[in-house]
């Protein structure tokens, strides 16, 4: 029994979703200071403490969406929609989750963090309960609920955070969330299912679509190549180069890693016709991880090393 309900909240809380919450470790490993004493470990208990809050608000979701999931090809099967877990204690495990959660918070971390995580919960209820009928809006408030994660990341140290940072987040996240909303359609259409598990999909036409992933693909190039530029490393072979390969221009080397990231990602949502899970697409689509993986790579060495 016991086993059963765990294994229904935890299938629920969508682990692989997790993913989204890297970006708390953004502004603190673009300012080199990831590795200072004592930043990690809050680091990783804010994680923690974002992947609860985001699961709390997935189960939540899936009460609210109990019909339209059932009538949806992949969604059907999940623990609520399918019957395994019961709407009560879905909702009951939710609140409690939350709550106990931004009590942790409160106790353990400053208030701008706590502020930060009380306005994303609410961002997540107000999505659950409205936005995401919205057209274009539900796309920013996914952009949103990204920013709110680059900046809880900031203050737990606290750390400055860049405006290009925001904006490079920004359009990433807007490119993934139109871009899932497009392969969405495509796998719809494709089983001939109608379009009633996203309300606004009906009002999403593949023209607006194409054009939304189109600029924010562009901007997100844009903005991160500008974050790169003014993106000083460690000064520890500063004495050694001479000026003209001064650390803040180093970091332009990964720009290319992000055009084949976004460029293959394109790919992925056209041409292979999928993308409706990004975190799937990254941690099962081999050049997307292999490039992820070089970045961060590219980044530290870059950041730390250089």
């Amino acid at each position: 029994m016991l086993y059963r309900f765990l294994r229904n909240v935890i299938e629920s809380a969508r682990p692989r979703q997790w993913l989204k919450n890297l970006a708390l470790f953004a502004a603190p490993f673009f300012g080199a200071e990831i590795l200072n004493a004592g930043v990690l470990p809050r680091l990783l208990t804010a994680f923690v403490v974002f992947s609860l809050l985001s699961s709390s608000a997935y189960i939540f979701n899936d009460v609210i969406d109990v019909e339209k999931d059932r009538r949806h090809p992949i969604k059907k099967n999940r623990p609520i929609a399918s019957g395994r877990f019961s709407p009560l204690a879905a909702r009951t495990t939710a609140a409690v989750l939350a709550i106990a959660t931004l009590f942790f918070v409160a106790a353990n971390f400053n208030q701008y963090f706590l502020g930060t995580a009380i306005a994303f919960v609410a961002l997540q209820l107000s999505y659950s309960l409205w936005i995401r009928d919205v057209i274009i809006v539900d796309a920013l408030l996914v952009a949103a609920a990204f920013v709110l994660r680059v900046y809880a990341g900031a203050f737990v140290l606290p750390t400055s955070i860049s405006a290009w940072l925001v904006l490079s987040t920004i359009g990433l996240s807007l490119l993934l969330a139109f871009g899932k909303r497009r392969s969405e359609r495509t796998l719809l259409s494709k089983l001939h299912q109608r379009l009633l598990t996203r309300a606004t999909l009906r009002h999403y036409p593949d023209t607006l679509l194409d054009s939304m992933i189109a600029m924010s693909a562009t901007y997100t190039t844009l903005a991160y190549s500008i974050f790169t530029f003014g993106t000083a490393g460690s000064k520890f072979l500063t004495d050694l180069l001479p000026e003209t390969l001064s650390s803040p221009k180093w970091a332009l080397l990964t720009v290319p890693l992000v055009i084949y990231g976004v460029a293959r990602y394109l790919y992925i949502i056209y041409e292979k016709k999928e993308g409706e899970s990004p975190e799937k697409v990254i941690l099962t689509d081999t050049p997307i991880l292999g490039t992820v993986v070089a970045w961060v790579l590219a980044s530290f060495v870059i950041l730390y090393l250089i």
